[in-house]
């Protein structure tokens, strides 16, 4: 993908001993539901990037609904002393926000909008794309990732570093972007870098006390089936990194990953094979980080499709337990994830494709790339779902995605030979990756809502710029989004009916959160992003509060 972090480096695991363990070493673990308990989600906080460990977006708050949403109002607005490519989700607990840029991790008073400290952290390797989407919390701290491939914990009361880990995949272009999740007493991470020669992912689990590592997931295997489904051995293999975060099954402790595309991105002719588990959501263990199943989403993955958004686990009203992954493919896929445990004689591919569904415009999707000319194909590279993926409300059992039209034109490398240096952007393209999408002038957005039971759309929107905000349904039949040309959008949640708009003159790629401050219901929006590879930069990044009179 061309978006996120840019990574560089060969990931090498290291003995540990007990304390730095490999997927290989667990032979299996029983099933056992309900094992790591976690304390209930207060319905006015927002906790975490996508406010559930379950990643489901939806708030329980009522207070704005759709027969008052049309009266927000502005209620206060913190300006960042920086312009970035604002792609952070904040966090809203008791009262106080948190959010993260690149280098500068904030905290604000979430009624009022009053800084409350700022710790800026200096990178040896500043992210070029200027992106971090946030923080985890628990038990009173901060967890993030840096681009020079740190994890450190803050004390959420002071903003002072409580303790700073540097992981073991470290070097030239290396970076942690995405915001990870705090869960029973660790902190789950993954390194990016998909687009980039000889990198490859991981997912780390750290102590939530002092940082070490319990243990380290590769994406693809040092040996076994998945390692030999690379089939050029004259390539390095290269992909399935983590730009955005995970999600977790509460009741059968399993976390949720999405593996991003293999490299080079787009020359299939010579990266043969299937690449797992590249472009697959990923079911592991996060006691042991033994895979316990796998969905590759994207097979032969000839777009730079990632599999790149949070994996939304939902219960839908008949009781049936789903996946909803909604990519940069253009499709949401809903899965079925209801037999997914921890039996070590259990199929790893046992997690069932139920529904696929477009959420934006797919053109050319099956046809082959030209060594000889241009192919033009929809979703483009910065098109589909981005880092902010489907959301669900149990009101009205729909699925709600925000995706971007947005296509791309692509002419295969001419040399197949050249192999790039460790660290170098291997898309296998003739043509510059600036060059690659259609006019920004074309891109367009989509808010879709879809029936958890079917995958079938319910109702659309086709908004006039791209969306890239996270979308929030609640239980005042509201779902909350924005567009990059600035215009913040309240949907009535049923219908799509729309029921307020506003002009926040701000671009706009971070997360939205609704939650309880000063005694009222506040909505945040994470606004002001000036990216280098996405219209309509912004002059300022802002976090805006709205609210009812």
């Amino acid at each position: 993908m061309t978006y996120r972090s840019l990574a560089a480096a060969v990931a090498i695991i290291s003995a540990l001993a007990c304390a730095h363990r490999t997927l290989n070493s667990y032979p299996g673990e029983p099933t056992i539901a309900g094992a790591y308990p976690t304390p209930p989600v207060n319905p006015g906080d927002w906790p975490a990037y996508n406010r559930t460990l379950a990643g489901d977006r939806y708030s329980p708050l009522q207070e704005i609904n759709d027969s008052n949403v049309s009266r927000l109002r502005s209620v206060c607005n913190y300006t960042l002393p920086e312009v970035t490519s604002l792609q952070t989700g904040p966090l809203v607990v008791n009262g106080t926000m948190y959010f993260t840029t690149d280098t500068i991790s904030y905290a604000i008073d979430a009624a009022t909008c009053a800084e409350k400290w700022r710790k800026v952290r200096h990178s040896e390797t500043p992210s070029m794309l200027g992106v971090n989407r946030g923080f985890a919390y628990a038990d009173g701290r901060l967890f993030r990732g840096t681009s020079d491939v740190h994890v450190i914990a803050l004390d959420a009361a002071t903003g002072q570093t409580l303790w700073d880990r540097e992981l073991d995949v470290k070097a030239p272009g290396v970076s942690i972007p995405m915001a990870p999740i705090a869960y029973n007493g660790h902190v789950f991470i993954g390194n990016a870098g998909g687009d980039i020669a000889n990198v490859t992912g991981h997912v780390y689990a750290l102590d939530a006390v002092d940082g070490h590592v319990v243990w380290k997931f590769d994406v693809v295997p040092a040996s076994g089936p998945a390692r030999s489904s690379w089939k050029n051995p004259r390539l390095p293999i290269s992909g399935g990194a983590f730009w955005t975060s995970f999600t977790v099954d509460e009741n059968k402790g399993i976390l949720y990953v999405p593996a991003g595309n293999p490299a080079p991105d787009f020359d299939i002719a010579v990266r043969t094979g299937e690449n797992l588990y590249a472009n697959s959501v990923i079911a592991i263990s996060p006691r042991s980080g033994r895979m316990l199943a796998f969905n590759q989403l994207v097979k032969r993955d000839a777009h730079d499709w990632d599999v790149d958004s949070p994996p939304a686990l939902v219960t839908t009203r008949s009781g049936r337990q789903i996946v909803a992954s909604a990519n940069k493919d253009g499709l949401l896929s809903i899965l079925d994830r209801s037999r997914v445990g921890h039996d070590p004689n259990a199929l790893l591919g046992d997690l069932r494709m139920l529904s696929q569904t477009p959420t934006t415009t797919r053109l050319n999707a099956d046809v082959a790339l030209s060594r000889s000319n241009s192919t033009h194909f929809c979703p483009g590279i910065q098109g589909g779902n981005e880092w902010n993926g489907a959301a669900y409300s149990p009101k009205t059992n729909l699925l709600y995605t925000g995706a971007v039209d947005w296509c791309a034109n692509v002419q295969l490398v001419g040399d197949t030979l050249k192999i790039p240096q460790a660290g170098e952007v291997w898309f296998g393209a003739e043509t510059p990756q600036p060059q690659m999408m259609d006019p920004p002038a074309n891109a367009r957005g989509w808010v879709t809502a879809f029936d958890a039971e079917t995958g079938a759309a319910r109702w659309k929107y086709q908004a006039p710029k791209p969306i890239l905000a996270a979308v929030t349904p609640t239980a005042g039949g509201i779902v909350f989004t924005a567009d990059m040309g600035g215009t913040l959008y309240a949907f009535d949640a049923a219908s799509g009916r729309m029921l307020w708009q506003t002009d926040t003159g701000l671009s706009t790629g971070g997360g939205i959160v609704t939650y309880t401050a000063g005694g009222k219901q506040l909505v945040g929006v994470a606004a002001g992003m000036k990216s280098p590879v996405w219209p309509g930069g912004a002059s300022q990044s802002r976090i805006m509060v709205y609210g009812l009179p």
